[in-house]
């Protein structure tokens, strides 16, 4: 996954997760993880993703979509809606979700020296 997601012009949708890991070291996490990252880009409406987290499990993934819709498929989507489960069974110590309405973005990128 590229570091910054890039997306369309705006009116687009971020759906923000802050997340505390819990301090089980479960190896089924990151395959789980890496598994919804490659399932939500293959759902209709995906725009990208992008994440950072931190050796302390804390971490902060945005996905971009291009409507609510299909956040909400997203969101009903079989496969995820296990993963959710696992995820507050075992994973999380704490989560919250945002979903947000990008207006305006602004991108700054330094040109390329040859």
């Amino acid at each position: 996954m590229d570091t910054i997601a890039a997306t369309p012009q705006p009116p687009y949708y971020a759906v923000i997760f802050t997340s505390q890991k819990t301090s089980t070291d479960d190896a089924d996490y990151g395959q789980a993880a890496q598994r919804m990252s490659e399932l939500a880009a293959l759902q209709p409406g995906y725009l990208g993703m992008e994440h950072v987290g931190d050796s302390t499990g804390a971490a902060i993934t945005v996905s971009y979509w291009s409507d609510l819709d299909a956040i909400r498929s997203w969101q009903q989507h079989a496969e995820h809606l296990e993963a959710q489960a696992s995820g507050r069974e075992k994973w999380y110590q704490h989560y919250f979700l945002r979903v947000c309405r990008v207006e305006r973005d602004a991108e700054f990128k330094v040109a390329s020296q040859h």
